[in-house]
């Protein structure tokens, strides 16, 4: 397992507006799904190229947004609100991941 730093993190974090995964944002009580997903990485990229075509061109030309994801998958639960609240960037870009963590466990784990 890799483990990335906060650092790192809160840069990648500015990556979601470049990789065309945008929206109005989502209000923190919205974040449960996200917040408590079990879904591996292979089933998240699946979910976000089905629910946000774009954003899943965007996605996959972004190695720092593979990283800021891979990272938060890896974190345990508790951990993964302060990810989000460390890169304020992701706030805004939420909507497609909460769409993701909704329907990633629709997706083989890999």
């Amino acid at each position: 397992m890799v483990k990335h730093t906060l650092a790192k993190l809160v840069v990648t974090g500015g990556a979601l507006a470049g990789a065309g995964i945008a929206g109005a944002g989502v209000a923190a009580a919205d974040l449960g799904p996200l917040l408590d997903t079990s879904c591996t990485y292979s089933q998240a990229e699946a979910a976000i190229k089905a629910v946000s075509p774009d954003g899943g061109q965007g996605f996959s030309a972004s190695p720092m947004m593979q990283t800021w994801l891979h990272a938060f998958l890896d974190a345990p639960v508790e951990q993964r609100q302060k990810l989000i609240d460390s890169a304020p960037e992701v706030r805004q870009y939420t909507d497609v991941i909460v769409a993701m963590a909704n329907t990633c466990e629709n997706y083989p784990a890999g």
